[in-house]
């Protein structure tokens, strides 16, 4: 699946899910160039750091919000990592792009 696949997904999935929000959907994109940026790996390994850059977000307060609300959505599984010098595993479901289908 390409990216363009999993932004396609998404977005279909996203247009029936009134909590989603305009951060959510920038957090998203900033997780699928990151993961495109390391060769589409399933799962991702990242820092929060990475992820706030690439999506534009300054404060570590809403990246949590953000993250914990996709993994609790079902858009992303999330692990964080509790030690500094490892990021945090973040996975893709697949099923998210059979969703889509439905």
């Amino acid at each position: 699946m390409s990216s363009a696949e999993v932004l396609s997904s998404f977005f279909t999935r996203i247009a029936r899910d009134p909590r989603i929000s305009l951060n959510h959907i920038g957090m998203y994109a900033a997780l699928v160039q990151f993961r495109l940026e390391h060769g589409f790996d399933n799962p991702i390994c990242a820092f929060r750091y990475e992820l706030m850059q690439l999506a534009k977000i300054s404060g570590k307060s809403t990246y949590h919000k953000l993250i914990k609300d996709l993994s609790d959505f079902g858009y992303i599984r999330y692990a964080p990592s509790r030690r500094r010098n490892q990021g945090s595993t973040i996975y893709f479901p697949v099923d998210l792009a059979l969703e889509s289908i439905k």
